[in-house]
């Protein structure tokens, strides 16, 4: 297709990565041979975090011919997506770009006005993504959940966008939702049960199975998790669930001994992965 209005370029920013990948508007599907991902260290300066963003997505727009004129960006909150300005604070991510504004800078190096670039939550972008591709937009609402470094939460009501339900400062417990459903959760748990430092869930799993602290830490987080779902479903009135994230591939593990207390929700697991949040973030230009 030569219409270059076909195409936006969609971008995914979490706290340890960025994708981007050029989505063809007429059918909301990525153009698979055009996909760039890149690590992000989201703790080091903000000069390097922008020229880590830039280079990821320059490198995707010079994979094509085609002249790239719109941007989406999905980005975790709390961040004030009308005027591109990142509100995160004390989340182990992004603490140098603090009340910056992140569209100028990045509109410069990657030679897109700023008009042009739009921001959306990365939480919403993902349930929007998921919704369609799963075929769930016949119902009337449907709740989406991203579990990794960061709680995002997102709500789709039938014939309009989805929304960031905010949800992750929640109190909860002694401290607020976020803080017991992430992967530093993980982290900080086991070594207090074990004094061994680990990177993430990925790696109890891979590693220490056979270590008592491994069912302690699935049971404990199982019951997070389970309590978040009943606040969320009471909250909107809705028991049709979409989790992803990283930590969403665990959930077999995780829940097999909850699933009597999940019988009153519909829980699928998102399918489409990072390409979930793409597509939602370039349908901004729908």
């Amino acid at each position: 297709m030569s219409d270059k209005s076909e195409f936006i370029l969609g971008v995914d920013i979490g706290g340890t990565h960025i994708s981007a990948a050029l989505v063809n508007k007429s059918t909301w599907k990525i153009v698979s041979n055009n996909v760039v991902r890149n690590h992000v260290f989201s703790q080091e300066s903000a000069k390097s975090i922008f020229l880590s963003w830039a280079d990821t997505i320059n490198n995707c727009i010079k994979a094509t011919a085609l002249p790239i004129n719109y941007i989406g960006i999905a980005m975790p909150g709390p961040f004030d997506y009308e005027n591109g300005i990142s509100l995160i604070s004390g989340q182990s991510k992004y603490d140098a770009l603090y009340q910056m504004n992140v569209k100028t800078p990045l509109a410069v190096l990657i030679g897109i006005p700023e008009k042009n670039i739009h921001f959306i939550n990365d939480a919403a972008a993902f349930l929007q993504g998921e919704v369609f591709a799963q075929k769930l937009n016949t119902h009337e609402r449907v709740l989406g959940i991203t579990l990794g470094t960061g709680l995002g939460s997102a709500v789709w009501n039938k014939g309009d966008k989805s929304f960031d339900a905010n949800l992750w400062d929640t109190p909860y417990e002694n401290s607020i939702f976020e803080e017991y459903l992430v992967t530093r959760w993980f982290i900080r748990r086991f070594k207090e049960l074990t004094e061994l430092e680990v990177s993430g869930l990925k790696q109890i799993i891979n590693e220490h199975t056979n270590n008592p602290a491994f069912s302690i830490i699935c049971k404990e987080y199982a019951s997070h998790l389970v309590d978040f779902l009943r606040f969320f479903s009471e909250k909107y009135n809705c028991t049709n669930f979409i989790i992803g994230g990283n930590i969403a591939k665990a959930l077999p593990i995780l829940l097999k001994d909850k699933q009597d207390q999940l019988n009153s929700f519909t829980i699928k697991t998102a399918t489409l992965g990072e390409e979930a949040a793409i597509i939602g973030a370039a349908a901004q230009f729908s």
